[in-house]
């Protein structure tokens, strides 16, 4: 097998299913000859499956030391927090990921400073995102949250709506927060080369599905628990690894990415944008939508703001004015 790279990828929960999924992805995909298996409960016995899978010429390593797991690492995906349970929102898990988050962050900046990429995606991704990004000390190009979950969630209900292909569904993105307070845009959608607007208040998809079904795909992860007893692990694990595999300069990302923003409007906050990701780091754009997308888009800022500025009161981050001397890059 030719590999993208052969750079130590490091999977950091990988004891658990997402982590889990995401090392045999990774294998899977051919992403890099190393890859350190890293969590706090021992994931020595994914190392044995991976191996016993038959991949080969791969130097598959598991540790719960987290300066061994760390030493030399060049890549890095994170899903090393508390999965949601039913009834819990992202927002429930704030205090004790956010910890997590901080202790991630100071680990990267004594074990591999030279870190090229990291991906967050353990709950709420755009807090612990922002947090290991401040804790790191790295540029906000190095780090990114999975936010492209939610578009593909609502590529997924459109599809099954109008009984198309996936592929025929596009356009799809949802920007801000990952969470229930995400903004929806469909103004650029097209279904089988028709554009959704054309169809919405139309016999065969009406104005009030179309509200139920942006609210659906906002609770999309919350179906997931309720259908399998369990927070989703499969489709996080498989676009955070092409997350990863877009930094390492493989196949291009297609969905929106979580991003470090800081703009007249938006500041000190991260967030789904209009977003590139590749070997060169992550860079966005603001997303162009009607006003009523702008404003939901407005409204996803406060409600994260909000969030944010409760880290400060719970001591986990200080004030912003002060972050620039934790990390010089923000």
């Amino acid at each position: 097998m030719e590999f993208l790279t052969n750079d130590k990828l490091v999977i950091v929960g990988a004891a658990g299913m997402i982590g889990s999924n995401m090392a045999q992805t990774a294998l899977m995909m051919g992403l890099t000859s190393n890859l350190c298996l890293y969590d706090v409960f021992s994931p020595e016995g994914v190392a044995e499956e991976m191996r016993q899978s038959g991949f080969d010429n791969v130097n598959i390593t598991a540790t719960t030391n987290v300066a061994e797991a760390f030493k030399d690492a060049k890549y890095i995906i994170s899903s090393g927090g508390a999965p949601r349970k039913q009834g819990m929102t992202r927002e429930d898990l704030l205090k004790g990921n956010c910890e997590i988050a901080e202790q991630l962050g100071k680990d990267i900046k004594a074990y591999c400073p030279d870190v090229k990429h990291v991906v967050i995606i353990f709950n709420p991704a755009d807090l612990t995102g922002l947090v290991t990004l401040l804790y790191s000390g790295l540029k906000p190009s190095q780090v990114t949250t999975l936010a492209g979950l939610d578009s593909t969630r609502l590529q997924s209900a459109l599809a099954k709506k109008f009984g198309v292909l996936q592929s025929k569904v596009t356009g799809c993105a949802t920007y801000g927060g990952h969470g229930e307070q995400m903004a929806v845009f469909g103004s650029a959608v097209k279904v089988d080369g028709k554009p959704l607007n054309d169809l919405i208040g139309t016999d065969a998809f009406t104005a009030e599905e179309w509200e139920t079904m942006k609210v659906d795909v906002t609770k999309g992860g919350a179906k997931i628990i309720e259908l399998r007893g369990r927070s989703s692990f499969q489709s996080p694990s498989y676009l955070s690894v092409e997350m990863i595999r877009a930094a390492m300069g493989g196949e291009k990302f297609r969905w929106p990415a979580g991003t470090y923003v800081k703009t007249d409007k938006y500041d000190h906050i991260m967030m789904a944008m209009n977003t590139t990701l590749d070997a060169n780091g992550c860079h966005y754009t603001m997303p162009e939508g009607t006003a009523e997308e702008i404003a939901k888009l407005d409204a996803s800022y406060a409600h994260l703001c909000k969030m944010r500025d409760e880290l400060v009161t719970l001591n986990i981050v200080p004030a912003i004015s002060e972050w620039s001397k934790i990390n010089p890059n923000l």
